[in-house]
């Protein structure tokens, strides 16, 4: 399926096509529509199934599209990925899918200094990818708010409970308003998985689809 058939704008459409991509990935083509119309989305994904388009584009135009008059620039989307390396990795495709839309953003996680993302959330941002803990410690600190969340994305959502980071999504899912949007994307179920979507989601859609590639020609063996 193309993706000039998913209702995507015109702004992401050149963005894509100067990537060379032309064709969705299963969970794309399935996502995409359900996110489009404002669904919470409970989406069974691996590594290598094209998920974070699947989720970056329809939160792009939505944020493009939504509106919300407030005197500061607080985060309107919120992006939680379990490690530093996946929200660096999330927020370069935000980046480049979105290079021409104006919708500033940011990325902090632990490991880095406080001061360069604090100066960056007081410019203002649309968008925000973090990790769990250095998202609290913002909170803590009074250097962020969530009042004006519209969207709030778990990615990797079973990687950040075998973390531990099931107190911390709740802490922030409860900072977040209440009428948003929520998109959870898991690999596997543990039981966290359900806890979150009877808790935190409005009747999510649910999709699954599988890696592309073919586990079962890989071999292991231990010597």
């Amino acid at each position: 399926m193309s993706f000039e058939t998913l209702g995507l704008s015109p702004a992401l459409l050149r963005a894509l096509s100067e990537s060379n991509y032309t064709t969705a990935t299963p969970i794309q083509a399935e996502a995409i529509p359900l996110i489009l119309a404002g669904r919470d989305l409970l989406g069974g994904a691996q590594t290598g199934t094209g998920k974070t388009a699947a989720f970056a584009l329809p939160l792009l135009q939505r944020m493009s599209e939504l509106t919300t008059p407030r005197q500061s620039r607080r985060p309107r989307a919120l992006i939680l990925t379990p490690t530093r390396e996946l929200a660096v990795q999330v927020h370069d495709s935000i980046r480049k899918y979105g290079k021409y839309l104006r919708m500033p953003s940011t990325v902090v996680y632990g490991g880095a200094g406080m001061s360069p993302q604090i100066d960056a959330l007081r410019r203002g941002v649309d968008i925000l990818v973090a990790t769990p803990g250095r998202l609290i410690d913002h909170i803590e600190q009074g250097t962020l708010q969530l009042g004006d969340v519209q969207m709030l994305i778990l990615d990797e959502a079973d990687r950040m409970l075998d973390m531990g980071f099931f107190d911390d999504i709740a802490t922030v899912a409860k900072q977040c308003p209440k009428e948003r949007q929520t998109l959870l994307f898991s690999a596997t179920y543990p039981e966290g998985i359900a806890k979150i979507s009877q808790q935190f989601m409005k009747q999510p859609q649910t999709i699954a689809v599988q890696a592309q590639h073919e586990k079962s020609k890989i071999r292991q063996r231990w010597y």
